[in-house]
């Protein structure tokens, strides 16, 4: 599954850049709050990631495509706070294995956003989100290249709305390198390293973002795991701006097919929002499921 699909990955985008144009004044009021954030790349954007092992609620993401047959959808609630901003998603996307280890998904959902401390008192605006489509390809395993290997790339289509301040109204690209290695029975490690390409507006020039991070998933019991991650992100002209963030949480399997999470984190170096949070499900399904 797409992570880009299901957190606030277009809304964290525009921060990495200070992309939200608010109208009028409006923008001119915000802007010191959008410099502070503009190096702010979370929930890496446009990761493919199935929420078999990392995936939801984490930000990297792990290297097992879908089974073939298969079907894998993802739902849930993002939030981003910050001062007088208070941003919330609502993500859904469907990954399905079309062969042995590949899949294809796509994703999209809608946002809210309540602005405050705005001269027009326009605090409140909504839009549908960025759409994200996305395959992951794993040629490599761990019974002979000591982890399994994939390859993900993602695209975001620029269908949530620029002149409402939630969307960027360009085109951007992806390409993640994913490593997964199980621990033991209960406990896996997963790493990434990705490239974003982002695309730029008319008269502005923006960087692209050098990706990367590390999770850890551990169960406690059949039903209940622990999860935890580190990652950060850097414009590839800018290092100095690099920012770092730590998130953990849980997942709670409901059934054979469904799973529930929630995790929570903050960024720990450079400009970031005071707090990040998602809550949602995974349901797996399909004729091959057995």
């Amino acid at each position: 599954m797409i992570n880009g699909y299901g957190g606030c990955p277009g809304f964290l985008l525009r921060w990495l850049q200070g992309r939200c144009c608010f109208p009028g004044n409006d923008w001119v009021e915000m802007r010191a709050m959008l410099r502070q954030l503009q190096t702010w790349f979370g929930v890496f954007l446009l990761l493919p990631a199935l929420s078999a092992s990392a995936g939801r609620p984490l930000t990297v993401d792990d290297a097992a495509p879908v089974p073939p047959g298969l079907f894998e959808l993802e739902a849930g609630i993002g939030y981003v706070g910050d001062g007088p901003l208070r941003h919330w998603d609502f993500p859904f996307a469907l990954a399905y294995g079309v062969a042995p280890r590949l899949e294809l998904g796509a994703g999209t959902g809608g946002q809210l956003e309540e602005r405050g401390e705005l001269a027009s008192g326009d605090n409140l605006v909504t839009s549908v989100g960025d759409a994200i489509l996305g395959t992951k390809w794993q040629p490599l395993d761990k019974d002979r290249f000591w982890a399994d290997h994939a390859l993900a790339f993602s695209v975001k289509l620029p269908t949530a709305s620029r002149s409402r301040g939630l969307g960027s109204g360009e085109t951007d690209f992806d390409l993640t390198w994913i490593a997964t290695k199980p621990l033991g029975e209960k406990m896996s490690v997963h790493f990434n390293v990705g490239y974003t390409w982002l695309g730029d507006p008319a008269g502005e020039n923006f960087d692209d973002v050098l990706h990367y991070g590390a999770a850890l998933d551990r169960h406690l019991t059949k039903r209940l795991q622990l999860v935890a991650e580190i990652y950060a992100n850097t414009p590839v002209h800018t290092a100095s701006d690099t920012t770092l963030f730590l998130n953990g949480g849980v997942r709670w399997k409901a059934g054979d097919a469904l799973v529930f999470d929630a995790a929570v984190g903050a960024g720990v170096r450079g400009a970031a929002p005071d707090v990040i949070a998602t809550a949602g499900l995974t349901w797996v399904f399909g004729k091959g499921r057995k």
